[in-house]
């Protein structure tokens, strides 16, 4: 018997799947989600119809996803990663011709009763595209200079769409999470060395293009840039979120004002508090031992899908995994730092907590193939 076939026979098949699931992981998700229907519920003022509700009715949705997902063999998402990569494009494409503007970025395609950000769908396929073009790749290819680059290629186009839309936090999340792929299959870390300096050389083209007829980013992503920098520049325009948002971190203390009893959010201070500002709310509200607690939870989910990772016998499932956990992981670190001011307000929500429709369903999904990951990996006898 083949190591293939015996690995095969060591599948759980049927409803043995169900004992295979990573229950702690779920657990994890759950009680993630939990600290956001409590923050909705507060910085909507008591009303749960607002954005409780629908938020734990995507949640519940996710779950069901997450797990359908998880019960589906890894080698049929590995099949066809190309395909959702290549529908995945063709929809950022449409995204650009058809979109629907809404709050100075085209990033929706409107289809009926449907509304779809295909940029969100875009982190999966390119993390799957990536994960299954390295599975294929000889591993003595992975760091040739012709193999690298169409592994560049393969996060960079999606990324160069959405940043057109404009959206830079998500680009830099496709960006970023590509690179934490192609890290992982193991491109020589001279590469890398080569992309920090061309990245460098790349924010000064962009911050000289400033006023100038080939300017690169839109007027309000360079105010976001001087308010990350200085933001007393102008304390009631670019940099009124970021100086609320201190405000409330600073006035939590150790344990908080109490539930419902942040002033910043309550009082309408502190914009978009049920989205990319929501940290900041629970921060006021609980404290440092809130927002450390949650913090605690995020590293917990990342530990049990590595976990799965280092567990599988298959390369792909290993790459898909670590490319889930590497875009996690950046969601909130990102959105954390944001908030706190340690980076530029680039429009990244917080994962499972803050209010949103595609970036809830998408990430259940995602994590749906990390339960798959976790379910058909081979298992040795006992």
């Amino acid at each position: 018997m083949s190591y293939l076939e015996y690995n095969t026979k060591r599948m759980p098949s049927g409803l043995a799947k169900v004992l295979y699931v990573n229950w702690p992981l779920v657990v994890l998700l759950v009680a993630v989600a939990c600290y956001g229907f409590v923050m909705l519920y507060s910085v909507a003022g008591g009303n749960a119809q607002l954005w409780m509700d629908p938020q734990m009715r995507r949640f519940g949705i996710g779950i069901l996803l997450m797990l359908a997902i998880g019960f589906v063999p890894l080698w049929f998402w590995r099949s066809i990663a190309g395909v959702a990569y290549v529908v995945s494009i063709l929809l950022l494409l449409g995204v650009e011709f058809f979109g629907t503007i809404g709050m100075g970025a085209k990033r929706w395609l409107v289809v009926g009763p449907i509304r779809l950000q295909p940029s969100e769908l875009a982190k999966i396929s390119t993390i799957l595209a990536l994960a299954a073009y390295y599975d294929w790749l000889n591993i003595k290819k992975v760091s040739h200079p012709l193999w690298v680059v169409l592994g560049i290629l393969i996060a960079a186009v999606p990324a160069l769409l959405v940043l057109r839309q404009p959206d830079l936090g998500t680009a830099l999340l496709l960006t970023l999470g590509g690179g934490v792929v192609i890290f992982a299959a193991g491109v020589h870390w001279a590469y890398f060395a080569a992309l920090i300096g061309s990245m460098v050389a790349g924010i000064m083209v962009i911050m000289s293009s400033r006023g100038t007829d080939w300017q690169i980013l839109k007027d309000y992503q360079y105010r976001r840039i001087d308010s990350f920098l200085d933001p007393s520049l102008d304390p009631l325009g670019a940099g009124y979120h970021i100086n609320q948002s201190m405000i409330a971190l600073g006035s939590g203390g150790w344990s908080g004002r109490g539930f419902m009893e942040g002033t910043q959010a309550r009082l309408n201070f502190l914009p978009e508090k049920h989205t990319d500002f929501i940290f900041t709310t629970l921060a006021e509200e609980f404290g440092f031992v809130g927002a450390a607690s949650l913090l605690v939870l995020y590293l917990m989910i990342i530990g049990f899908c590595l976990l799965t990772a280092f567990r599988t016998t298959s390369r792909f499932g290993a790459l898909l995994v670590i490319g889930v956990v590497g875009t996690f992981f950046l969601y909130f670190a990102v959105n954390m730092a944001m908030v706190m001011g340690l980076a530029p307000v680039v429009g990244v929500p917080l994962p499972l907590v803050s209010y949103g429709g595609s970036a809830m369903i998408v990430l259940m999904v995602a994590f749906g193939l990390v339960q798959s990951a976790h379910i058909h990996r081979a298992r040795l006898p006992s």
